[in-house]
């Protein structure tokens, strides 16, 4: 069985997670399985918004597997089979997978019905987007382990959360609540966990209709002002404007106002 099922209606990719009775743990497989994903559809000008979920009543993601991907990890055990194998050749596979070290150009949805823990709270920290069901057990547990947060919760859970409210997740282990967490603006949308992804697919629907090279860019410069002087984000803001005013989808979205129907952008 797939460990990742990926399926694409019009121009919205819904990839799940599917290894509900390991609670969605990532093992080699799954690793490999969501880093070749990511690529593929960042590839795909077909797809201009992806939605990642698990499996229907089954945890988002535990975290990385400790029986397989961590003693990979630090070399306490050799690989016992080709994903194994493919993982210890290349351990940057695991934040590809979690979306640290990769970034597929076009926004993500992160749909969280269950359980988010460690590398799975992180890889909904990656998302643009996130609609989370209340109930839910978030949390970065790594230090319980003598690791660190290292797939991207030390480096953007403070960006996300009051510096307060994240040193105690990071420095603590314990999970929290989904609704603790809703007050700081963690989620777009909180509902519960049976309308999560319907909901997240509705806010797909809505950045879909726009013209997509407008929206790769907006995300693009909204992403790097977060690392940049004020300068350097408006010399990039004017950068992408200038090079999206020649596009023929810049003229399509005035032109479909004045003709008061619907645009047919074609990301050109």
């Amino acid at each position: 069985m797939d460990v990742v099922h990926t399926d694409i209606d019009g121009h919205v990719a819904t990839v799940t997670l599917h290894r509900p009775d390991a609670r969605n743990a990532l093992n080699p497989e799954l690793i490999i399985a969501l880093a070749d994903t990511w690529k593929s559809l960042a590839d795909d000008d077909q797809v201009r918004v992806i939605v990642v979920a698990a499996a229907e009543g089954s945890t988002f993601c535990a975290g990385f597997d400790l029986g397989t991907t961590i003693p990979i990890m630090t070399g306490a055990r050799e690989p016992g089979d080709e994903f194994e194998q493919r993982l210890a050749d290349n351990l940057g596979l695991m934040g590809e997978a979690t979306l640290r070290d990769f970034d597929p150009g076009k926004p993500v949805i992160a749909a969280v019905a269950g359980h988010a823990i460690a590398g799975g709270m992180e890889l909904m920290l990656a998302a643009d987007l996130r609609v989370c069901a209340p109930g839910v057990k978030l949390g970065l547990s790594e230090v319980a382990l003598g690791l660190i947060p290292a797939m991207g919760g030390t480096a953007r859970l403070a960006k996300h959360l009051p510096r307060a409210v994240a040193m105690e997740l990071l420095l603590g282990g314990a999970p929290v609540l989904s609704e603790t967490l809703e007050p700081h603006g963690l989620f777009n949308q909180m509902v519960p966990s049976g309308d999560v992804l319907t909901v997240a697919h509705e806010l797909a629907d809505r950045i879909a209709k726009n013209a997509p090279l407008a929206v790769q860019s907006a995300r693009l410069v909204s992403r790097a002002a977060e690392d940049v002087s004020e300068t350097e984000a408006l010399r990039l803001e004017a950068e992408h404007f200038a090079m999206l005013a020649e596009t023929a989808d810049a003229r399509e979205g005035p032109l479909a106002f004045m003709e008061r129907r619907e645009p047919r952008f074609e990301g050109s």
